[in-house]
């Protein structure tokens, strides 16, 4: 029989295990941030809804004295509500979204400001149901991102944690809305954290099927488009689909140039308060779509026409320039929503238009118009967001149509490919860039140049004796949750390093916590640096072996712990000294 001590700390190993266990609270944690996006999705959808009937129904039918120019007014009267609402309470809602979600990832740990899900909620279904030409994927990430983001941080979760619950409602928001589970999960993974590591796809994965769960009760199991059945003619029709995705990847390039060409006009406009020019795009979007409703809102109404081909080849062309403007007009001048629906608006308009110019120069080779409108949907938002994986993916649960796969896959490649040889970022880092931030595993290096690790490294850490057992230092854990726990000798020498997250495996192993040495059976090893390190070397060797933190060594030679650096630590500062240079910019410009 065991004694009182070994029974007691078999107890307590149990107790840890169940309370700590990786696995289980992933699961858990990830159902959570599923429903929690889930509900926001269909919450937003109802907004967007809601305010289209406030806007067009009943404030355009009391305007019934204008005539059909009542139109106009409507986008610029949600302009007016949109831009003091971002400006004052939330600027990270203006625009499309996914770029200021990959920037908390990468800049901030992951911790979004939990206002920002109700800003950008109401500032994007204001911009969409006043006729605003943009989408829903963006705002939904962003919302979804922040309510993962606002769950983690309540629970004091670690750094890599917040950044797995970002992309788990990230996912969960796109798979409610448009009804596709996977490609939600690998549009969190590809585009937003860019990290397909199994502990973060599970976590992905439950909070996308979750929310799917949720979305298809709401709106039902049924595709976004209902489309008809396409096949390849002939192998030789694989030709004009590899034109297709040539054409996509140019279009998809005309379509980023000219967003930003136009922020930067509306950004010149120096003596009108951003708040203000908001209403002025949403006056310019009314008059244009006085000529081409099509162009209000999502477009999806649009897009099913093509698809069918019911537009004529004309108006198809037209609304390829028209609806690029558009989208333009709305996110340059404040509106709130995504790129994600324009993109497969000009896709489906261009495709449709290839399809029917294709019949009459090829009619014994091309397809139906609509083949070539369901691939080229694909292959333009793959060259925008450089997402090809994603961008296959959805095409097929929009749609529910597998069965053309090839030319699907070598059009969106093809686009894929060309756009990067022409551009290296895609429309989601392009504006991080504009901003001064670099994704990458050279992301910071620029701007820390010339700082060190003693600059930023945390003193008198707390270590452990190589000697203790994991029984004795349990509380010390629960009292002082740490990234890293340096392991030193009686000489404070360096001897190992424990990883909170390595824990529960260890517990999950071994049944007696008495019996557990700190040292033998807990510790990892991984490198030291120094604190006269070049920190943007150490910030290299960080993301070379994905650490989130680093013990820190004497420079004397001694191995003696002196502190312990974080990735985080590390990325805050990065953050001060990109808002030092862009106040020093705007300084400058307002000289």
């Amino acid at each position: 029989m065991p004694d009182r001590a070994g029974s007691s700390g078999l107890e307590r190993g149990v107790l840890y295990r169940s309370y700590q266990s990786t696995t289980l609270r992933i699961i858990l944690i990830s159902v959570v941030v599923g429903v929690c996006a889930g509900l926001g999705a269909v919450g937003f959808r109802w907004l967007i809804a809601w305010f289209h009937t406030l806007g067009f129904g009943y404030v355009g039918g009391s305007l019934g004295f204008m005539g059909r120019f009542a139109v106009v007014l409507v986008p610029a009267l949600g302009g007016a509500i949109v831009g003091p609402l971002v400006y004052f309470f939330a600027r990270e809602a203006k625009g499309h979204g996914v770029p200021e979600v990959m920037e908390a990832v990468a800049l901030r740990g992951g911790r979004i400001r939990p206002r920002v899900a109700v800003v950008k909620s109401l500032a994007s279904s204001i911009t969409i149901g006043s006729g605003g030409s943009v989408g829903r994927e963006g705002p939904i990430v962003q919302i979804g991102a922040a309510l993962g983001s606002t769950l983690a941080q309540v629970l004091r979760l670690p750094r890599r944690r917040v950044q797995s619950l970002v992309a788990c409602g990230a996912a969960a928001g796109i798979a409610a809305t448009f009804n596709a589970p996977i490609a939600g999960a690998l549009f969190a993974l590809e585009v937003v954290v860019r990290d397909f590591s199994a502990g973060r796809f599970g976590a992905v994965v439950i909070s996308s099927v979750t929310a799917s769960v949720i979305g298809r009760a709401a709106f039902g199991n049924v595709p976004a488009f209902s489309v008809p059945a396409y096949s390849l003619q002939s192998h030789w029709e694989l030709l004009l689909y590899a034109a297709l995705g040539i054409l996509a990847a140019f279009l998809g390039l005309a379509f980023v140039r000219t967003l930003y060409w136009a922020e930067n006009r509306v950004d010149g406009w120096r003596g009108l308060p951003d708040y203000l020019k908001t209403p002025l795009g949403g006056l310019a979007i009314g008059f244009i779509g006085l000529g081409f409703p099509q162009i209000f809102g999502v477009g999806y109404g649009a897009v099913s026409d093509a698809l069918r081909n019911s537009l004529p080849l004309h108006l198809l062309l037209l609304l390829i320039p028209v609806k690029i403007a558009a989208t333009s007009l709305t996110l340059s001048s404040g509106g709130s929503g995504g790129i994600f629906s324009p993109s497969l608006f000009l896709g489906a308009m261009m495709g449709a238009a290839f399809g029917k110019i294709a019949n009459v120069l090829f009619p014994a080779v091309a397809g139906p118009p609509g083949a070539y409108a369901l691939v080229a949907m694909s292959a333009v938002f793959a060259g925008v967001a450089r997402a090809p994986i994603t961008s296959i993916v959805i095409l097929f649960e929009l749609t529910g149509d597998y069965r053309i796969i090839l030319p699907l896959m070598l059009a969106t490649v093809l686009s894929t490919l060309i756009s990067e040889r022409m551009s290296s970022e895609s429309i989601y880092t392009l504006k991080l860039v504009r901003r001064g931030v670099r994704l990458g595993r050279d992301m910071a290096i620029d701007l820390l140049e010339g700082f060190r690790v003693s600059d930023v490294y945390r003193k008198e850490p707390t270590v452990f004796m190589a000697g203790e057992r994991m029984s004795g230092i349990l509380d010390r854990i629960a009292d002082l949750p740490d990234d890293l726990y340096p392991i030193v000798d009686k000489a404070g020498t360096y001897r190992g390093a424990i990883y909170l997250e390595d824990v529960p495996r260890v517990f999950a192993e071994r049944e007696d916590l008495g019996e557990i040495l700190v040292a033998q059976d807990v510790a990892s090893h991984p490198p030291t640096v120094q604190p006269t390190d070049d920190l943007p070397k150490v910030l290299k060797q960080l993301e070379r072996d994905r650490l989130e933190a680093i013990p820190v060594v004497a420079s004397d030679g001694s191995k003696r712990v002196v502190g312990t650096l974080r990735r985080g630590d590390v990325v805050q500062l990065y953050s001060r000294e990109l808002a030092r240079r862009e106040a020093e910019r705007r300084e400058m410009e307002g000289l």
